[in-house]
């Protein structure tokens, strides 16, 4: 079967180059951080939006909507995320079982208390900028401006989530 000229038949593969001025082992290495920080964030991602169904308690209206703003963020950030290892020609991970092998935020079993969900909630916005500060080296090595703006947004809004957070804790 002959296709138009530059469509490819389905059963041949064919890699179109990318030539962005990041070399392509910049680009595979970035990627890979950028993939722990999409599992980072999808997994907090859950975890907020199951505390925002969970929560009870004296401070139930406070914490649920502000669960809800917190992962409804989240859910636009995974997609930035995702859609910036895309642009680097890079495949993004998109199940539960990559999402468990590459996050460093462990699952949280049954419904803890809303104090406790403060504290697991801020543990986990600390452990995504850990892993987007983790990223910045190959970032600023391959002069890759775009994953190092993305990376500043991140950390800006987790330690400013996680310091709110934080504050609900103190007495």
């Amino acid at each position: 079967m002959h296709l138009p000229s530059g469509i490819p038949n389905s059963h041949m593969k064919t890699k179109t180059l990318i030539d962005i001025g990041i070399s392509e082992a910049d680009r595979t290495e970035i990627a890979a951080g950028l993939s722990r920080l999409l599992a980072d964030s999808y997994t907090l991602y859950l975890q907020t939006h199951n505390f925002h169904w969970n929560v009870t308690g004296p401070m139930f209206q406070t914490l649920h909507v502000m669960f809800e703003t917190h992962y409804t963020e989240l859910a636009l950030a995974v997609d930035t995320i995702a859609e910036r290892i895309r642009s680097l020609g890079m495949h993004a991970p998109g199940t539960y079982a990559e999402f468990v092998r590459l996050s460093s935020i462990e699952e949280v079993p049954g419904v803890p208390k809303a104090k406790e969900m403060i504290a697991l909630l801020v543990t986990g916005h600390e452990a995504v900028v850990r892993t987007a500060r983790s990223i910045f080296p190959v970032v600023e090595k391959a002069a890759d401006e775009a994953s190092a703006d993305l990376l500043t947004q991140r950390i800006q809004l987790h330690e400013k989530t996680a310091w709110m957070l934080r504050s609900l804790l103190e007495d």
